[in-house]
């Protein structure tokens, strides 16, 4: 849980902008969504490999180009 103390003559906008910036840097949404499912143990594994597999692709093809 965040908690966002408000200053004496801090604005609600500005409140809510330093809430959502709190929120993105700390990641929540992202835990939050993560842990609406379940994903398998194998599934996890899957999807790291295929990450490895995109990025050294995209390193390849950069290093190729210089």
């Amino acid at each position: 849980m965040l908690i966002i103390k408000r200053g004496e003559k801090e604005s609600i906008d500005k409140l809510l902008k330093r809430f959502k910036r709190k929120v993105r840097e700390t990641r929540l949404i992202k835990d939050i969504r993560k842990g609406k499912e379940f994903i398998k143990p194998s599934e996890k594994r899957r999807k790291e490999i295929q990450k490895a597999t995109y990025k050294q692709k995209e390193d390849r093809r950069r290093n190729k180009n210089f």
